[in-house]
């Protein structure tokens, strides 16, 4: 038998626990890539992972809190040793730094009022997290034939988009916090695929949309599945796929 007929993908899904995170890693398993639940709380990616087994799934929480170092590291030696690869990295944790609010309520993140210390702690879930992750995991992922790396991004994260005064954005709040992080995800998006361009590493951000989760006080209109397949289509990209992109379900997405 071939590498490829043998070859069993693996999946870590960052965020897993719930939201846009938890879809992602459904239909993944139903595309019978063996899951990893990354979780900050041990015991609700166990009930996450256990909910996938349940339905037929091949899932398997992993503790994993993107800020803490030490359980990225542990997180990568755990693959190592039980899988000895890593074929799709998701990217997915992330906080608005607004708690659950819905956007036009968030007045904690008007520019000239800032926290100073609440967009240090966007930055680092959403861009330093990110890095760290992507950077623990890049080992196993070179032992793949077929690597995708898909970072969570968002619509808001578009400076094209939220500085059109006639655009879909204008009512939106200035955003000190959650969108630049959102933008400076897709531009390290872009530098890691330059860099991993020629070892065969597709690398893109994937906006979902107004996905109805926690985050935005269950404000948005679109489900979880629908959210999550623009992600779920980035990961499973064929080798002519594009990479340093940034995606919706609808196509590309301005810069």
């Amino acid at each position: 038998m071939s590498e490829e007929t043998t070859h069993q993908k693996v999946a870590l899904v960052t965020g897993a626990n719930k939201g846009i995170g938890r879809g992602v890693a459904e239909q993944l398993a139903a595309l019978d890539m063996t899951v990893l639940i990354g979780a900050r709380d041990p015991r609700r990616g166990e009930e996450a992972a256990a909910a996938l087994r349940a339905a037929g799934g091949d899932a398997h929480a992993l503790t994993l809190d993107v800020t803490d170092q030490a359980t990225v590291r542990e997180a990568a030696r755990q693959i190592e040793e039980r899988f000895g690869h890593l074929d799709v990295l998701i990217n997915n944790a992330g906080i608005t730094g607004s708690g659950q609010i819905s956007p036009e309520d968030a007045h904690d993140q008007v520019p000239s009022a800032v926290d100073l210390d609440m967009v240090r702690a966007v930055f680092e879930t959403n861009v330093f997290g990110v890095i760290a992750v992507t950077n623990a995991m890049l080992p196993l992922l070179r032992r793949s034939p077929a690597p995708r790396v898909v970072n969570v991004s968002s619509h808001a994260a578009s400076l094209t988009l939220i500085s059109d005064p006639d655009g879909p954005f204008a009512a939106l709040l200035p955003s000190a916090a959650y969108s630049p992080s959102k933008s400076a995800l897709t531009a390290l998006t872009v530098q890691y695929a330059n860099e991993l361009r020629k070892d065969g590493v597709l690398v893109n951000a994937a906006a979902p949309g107004y996905v109805d989760t926690d985050s935005n006080n269950h404000t948005g209109f679109l489900t979880v599945a629908q959210g999550a397949a623009v992600v779920v289509r980035l990961a499973t990209l064929g080798s002519d796929g594009p990479t340093a992109g940034f995606f919706s379900e609808d196509g590309s997405v301005p810069w």
